[in-house]
C-alpha cells in the first residue's frame, strides 16, 4: 500500500479518543473572538499565542538516567517567545463566561475531531468550575457541556462522554470535595474521573479518598501516570489504589521490566499521543511509544490537545505508521481497541463497535487489504 493510500486509510478509519482535555480543543478563532468580547489583554494575538506554545520540561536532573534517554535541550523548532500550555490553557479559561460558550467550545471540538479525524466517540475531560463559571453552578455547567455533545451526536452521527478532571496541585481532600460535587450530581454524560497536571507536584496516592468515592459512585477512573515522574511506580498505584481501569500516557513504565510484564499481562490500555507541548520531548515520545508497542502494551492513540499543540487523532495515527512504521493491520487493532477502553456503557459499545466493524470491511473492501 502507497504512503497516500495508508494516509488515505488513515483518515477515513473509524476512531475513538479517549483522551482529549476540552480547553485544548479551543480553536484559535474561537479563543479570539472571545478574548475580543472580554477584552483581554494578552502578549500577542491568539493565533500567535497558540502558534508559540512550547511549555518547557521539569527540572532535566530528574530524566538523566532513564532508558530511552530523555533530552536535556532545547529543539531546533522552539520558539524565540513561548507561552506554556498551562499559561494559553489558563487564558482561555478566563474568557469563557456562559452556557453558550460551554456547549459551542464542546460542539467545536466534536465537529473538528469528526472533520478532521473520522472519530466516531469522543471522550472529553474537564476541570473544576472557574471563578466565571462558579454563578452557573455545577450542574448548568455539565448541562451546557452535554448540550454540546447531543448537538454533535445528531449533526455528526458521534457518541460522546464527559470526564471530570482532578487536578494534582490541588489536596486531598480539595480532591475529595471536588468529585463529591461530581457524585453528588450525576448526570447522565458524566462517565468517569481523570487526574492531569504535572506529575511531579501530585503522586496518585494523594487521592485515594477521592477515587475510593468515585467508584462507590460507578464512576470509572483514569490518570495521567508515568508521563512526568520517571518511574513507574505510579502506574502499578494509580490502577492497584486508585482503581483505574485505563492510564493517560504511561510512557516511563519501561523503567520497569516486572511493571511492563504485568501490564502486557493484563493488556491495560494506554492512551498515548506522540505530539506534546513539551517540543523537545517529542522524539522521545515517539520512541517511548515504540517501545510500549514492542512490549507489546495496548496502546491506543488520543490528541490531548490538538487546539493547542496543534494536531489531529488522524495525525497521531499517521506519525505511528510513518515515524514508527506501525503496519495497517495494528492500526485497526488500535482503532477497535479504543472502542473496548472506552465508557460507553455496555450495550452502546457492542453497538458501536460493530459500528466500527462494519466501516473498517468497507474500507478494506474498497483500498484492498494488501499491505496490511
Amino acid at each position: 500500500m502507497s504512503t497516500t493510500s495508508l494516509h488515505d486509510y488513515i483518515d477515513r478509519m473509524p476512531k475513538a479518543d479517549l483522551h482529549c482535555h476540552l480547553i485544548g480543543t479551543v480553536r484559535a478563532s474561537t479563543f479570539a473572538e472571545l478574548a475580543r468580547r472580554e477584552r483581554l489583554e494578552l502578549p500577542a494575538d491568539p493565533e500567535r499565542v497558540y502558534a508559540d506554545i512550547n511549555s518547557l520540561p521539569p527540572d532535566p536532573a530528574l530524566y538523566r538516567d532513564t532508558r530511552i534517554p530523555v533530552p536535556l535541550g532545547r529543539s531546533a523548532d522552539e520558539p524565540e517567545v513561548s507561552y506554556s500550555l498551562f499559561q494559553a490553557s489558563k487564558w482561555v479559561v478566563d474568557v469563557l463566561r456562559s452556557p453558550e460558550d460551554l456547549t459551542r467550545i464542546v460542539y467545536e471540538a466534536f465537529e473538528a475531531a469528526h472533520r478532521t479525524s473520522a472519530t466516531r466517540h469522543l471522550e472529553i475531560s474537564f476541570d473544576e468550575l472557574s471563578e466565571h463559571l462558579r454563578p452557573i453552578g455545577y450542574a448548568g455547567v455539565v448541562e451546557a457541556y452535554a448540550e454540546g455533545i447531543r448537538m454533535a451526536e445528531r449533526d455528526f452521527g458521534m457518541t460522546g462522554l464527559l470526564m471530570a478532571a482532578v487536578d494534582r496541585s490541588r489536596t486531598g481532600d480539595e480532591a475529595l470535595a471536588w468529585v463529591r460535587t461530581v457524585v453528588d450530581n450525576p448526570h447522565e454524560y458524566v462517565a468517569g474521573i481523570g487526574l492531569d497536571n504535572l506529575e511531579t507536584v501530585g503522586p496518585p496516592e494523594r487521592f485515594e479518598a477521592a477515587y475510593r468515592l468515585a467508584g462507590e459512585a460507578g464512576l470509572h477512573r483514569t490518570a495521567h501516570s508515568s508521563e512526568h515522574a520517571p518511574i513507574a511506580a505510579n502506574t502499578i498505584t494509580c490502577l492497584d489504589v486508585l482503581g483505574c481501569d485505563r492510564i493517560d500516557h504511561g510512557y516511563f513504565v519501561l523503567e520497569d521490566d516486572a511493571v511492563v510484564e504485568r501490564l502486557r499481562d493484563e493488556q491495560v490500555p494506554f492512551s498515548v499521543i506522540s505530539t506534546t507541548s513539551r517540543r523537545s520531548w517529542r522524539p522521545w515520545r515517539r520512541a517511548s511509544i515504540r517501545a510500549m508497542l514492542d512490549a507489546g502494551l495496548n496502546v491506543i492513540p488520543a490528541s490531548d490537545d490538538p487546539g493547542m499543540f496543534p494536531t489531529t487523532l488522524a495525525a497521531e495515527y499517521r506519525i505511528l505508521a510513518d515515524d514508527l512504521q506501525v503496519p495497517r493491520e495494528r492500526l485497526r487493532e488500535m482503532a477497535l481497541a479504543g472502542v473496548d477502553a472506552s465508557w460507553l456503557p455496555a450495550a452502546r459499545k457492542a453497538e458501536v463497535r460493530a459500528r466500527f466493524e462494519r466501516e473498517l470491511a468497507a474500507l478494506d473492501a474498497e483500498l484492498g487489504a494488501a499491505g496490511a
